[in-house]
């Protein structure tokens, strides 16, 4: 094996050479980078962008003569798992998927870590065989299936028996009470959950998590387990443990598997001790595109029409956790920035996008979005995000800039699209040089999807649609859908959120009723004549085509 790890990783650089995937060039630079750090070939490859983690699986696979594996659809029974223990598997990045006779299958990132295997197999006692498996989707395999094997429950009673729960804080530090916060946003990740609330009650520590914007209650933890669970969260957070009668706020950048997941913290005090949420804000799980997003074609070339524009601004409204910031971060994927100046102002920045320079609001040292809006302006920029429109010297900044040649993507908290327009003048912002600056407000709101897994055509329609009186164009089958429960969807028949829009571009018309008003009955009948459909009739369009439920639309905007 070792005369084979001699030979395969030149064979490696140069195969990928001949085939075309990299140039002499990068081959050179890696191979430098690669002995300057002391790190493999491939993976310096992979660290420089030249190739992808599942090109190299398929080289190594080919070269080992290993075989790739797909570990998404393969299913590890307990007893597996069990042979090589959770620590082994994360230290050399392996996954038992089968055992025949006295063979044991070894999902490996890295087919030729003679290491790996001579100590798995004088650890089982079992010949190991090799198969290949790009290390991303490795390292996500293993905490996704060893996280089944120690469960919360099972943490709990561990540190029951050790009495732990009489340490108070001093146990944040033990081994159990790490692996039991780790466990709680490992589950939450590998659920979809938005958000975690750590709840203290009287008798009992609550745990809640936000899946497709709804809570949920999964967990009671006994009241002494408390205080060590919440001084842990804040140590990871990089907090105050002292400091309980003042809120805080802190960030967790939390590994699972190869994925970096950034989770915002912030604390409260409450009358039984400190509440906490936690923000999860994982990148891997976010989809830049319009189609993703819930947008229409026909929204979809709106929107992108109006991002190529030269100036002007583009607001997105609605509520907190509607969505807004993913819309704007896709807008900004749509811009050219590779030929355009691109900066953003965000408390805090969420995403870090390439080739755009972010910059971090400090309200504490004066770093506002109005001061940072002003320092931006004298950095040549093309296109400018600002994460929201709080004041009136943001929002006058904000015009000024639409109007001297720069486009601007921003936020506002309002209820509906049209109400953007009242809200900037109530701000201060003039009624004519909102007319001339403004380019478009997208006003949205997030609903439940229905469970592909059990969506059913209901029947009943016909009832409903008379009951409501609904009037549908034409184009649509007046049929609705709705999800009967299964276990993807954990008998809820809603599973996933999409995003219901209304645009309202401004028109030349829409001037007059900006300028001399603002006429909002002037302005929504215009918009009703120029064929912009409402939130509502864009969601019912979406619940006569299957993607969500009419009971779903009508909760989210009111009917």
């Amino acid at each position: 094996m070792s005369s084979s790890t001699a030979t395969t990783r030149p064979q490696l650089g140069t195969t990928l050479l001949q085939d075309g995937w990299i140039s002499a060039e990068q081959l050179d630079l890696a191979l430098r980078e690669a002995k300057r750090n002391g790190v493999m070939l491939g993976q310096t490859l992979i660290g420089l962008g030249f190739i992808t983690e599942n090109l190299l699986a398929h080289y190594l696979a080919e070269g080992t003569q290993t075989g790739m594996v797909d570990l998404s659809t393969t299913f590890i029974p307990p007893e597996i798992l069990d042979l090589v223990p959770y620590d082994l598997a994360a230290q050399f990045q392996v996954l038992p998927i089968g055992k025949r006779r006295h063979v044991l299958n070894l999902a490996m990132a890295d087919p030729l870590n003679i290491v790996a295997v001579d100590t798995i197999e004088s650890r089982t006692g079992l010949n190991v065989h090799t198969q290949t498996a790009p290390a991303q989707e490795l390292a996500e395999a293993i905490e996704r299936h060893y996280a089944h094997t120690e469960s919360i429950k099972h943490l709990l009673d561990e540190l029951a028996a050790k009495g732990l729960s009489d340490l108070g804080e001093d146990a944040s530090q033990e081994a159990p009470m790490i692996r039991l916060c780790n466990q709680i946003i490992t589950s939450a990740i590998q659920a979809s959950v938005t958000d975690i609330h750590v709840e203290p009650d009287e008798q009992y520590l609550r745990i809640r998590m936000r899946i497709d914007g709804i809570l949920a209650q999964e967990l009671l933890i006994p009241k002494p387990l408390q205080a060590p669970i919440t001084a842990r969260l804040k140590l990871m957070a990089n907090l105050n443990l002292t400091e309980k009668r003042t809120p805080q706020d802190g960030r967790i950048t939390f590994t699972l598997g190869n994925r970096r997941i950034d989770l915002r913290v912030s604390t409260l005090p409450t009358n039984f001790g400190e509440s906490l949420v936690l923000r999860i804000l994982d990148k891997g799980s976010l989809k830049l595109e319009f189609r993703a997003l819930g947008f229409t074609n026909k929204d979809q070339s709106r929107v992108k029409s109006l991002i190529q524009r030269p100036h002007g601004i583009i607001l997105v409204t609605g509520p907190t956790g509607s969505g807004k910031t993913t819309t704007l971060y896709t807008a900004l994927r749509h811009v050219n920035a590779k030929e355009k100046s691109v900066f953003t102002l965000e408390d805090p920045i969420e995403y870090q996008m390439p080739l755009i320079r972010q910059t971090q609001v400090n309200s504490e040292i004066g770093m506002t979005f109005a001061a940072g809006l002003r320092a931006l302006l004298r950095q040549d920029p093309d296109v400018i995000l600002v994460g929201e429109i709080r004041d009136q010297e943001t929002a006058d900044l904000a015009m000024r800039a639409a109007l001297t040649g720069h486009l601007v993507f921003s936020t506002l908290h309002t209820n509906d699209a049209i109400g953007a327009i009242p809200r900037l003048i109530d701000m201060g912002i003039e009624p004519f040089l909102l007319a001339s600056a403004l380019t478009a407000v997208i006003g949205q709101r997030l609903v439940r999807c229905i469970c592909l897994g059990c969506k059913t055509a209901r029947k009943d329609s016909d009832e409903v649609l008379a009951k409501l009186q609904v009037d549908l164009p034409d184009d649509i089958s007046p049929q609705l859908w709705t999800g009967i429960g299964c276990r993807a969807c954990n008998n809820t028949g809603l599973k996933g959120r999409a995003g219901i829009y209304e645009i309202i571009q401004i028109t030349d018309q829409l001037h007059a009723p900006i300028i001399h008003g603002p006429d909002i009955a002037g302005i929504r009948a215009l918009i009703h004549k120029q064929g912009m459909p409402s939130m509502f009739q864009d969601g019912l369009r979406k619940a006569f085509s299957g993607v969500t439920t009419l009971e779903e639309i009508i909760r989210v905007t009111g009917g």
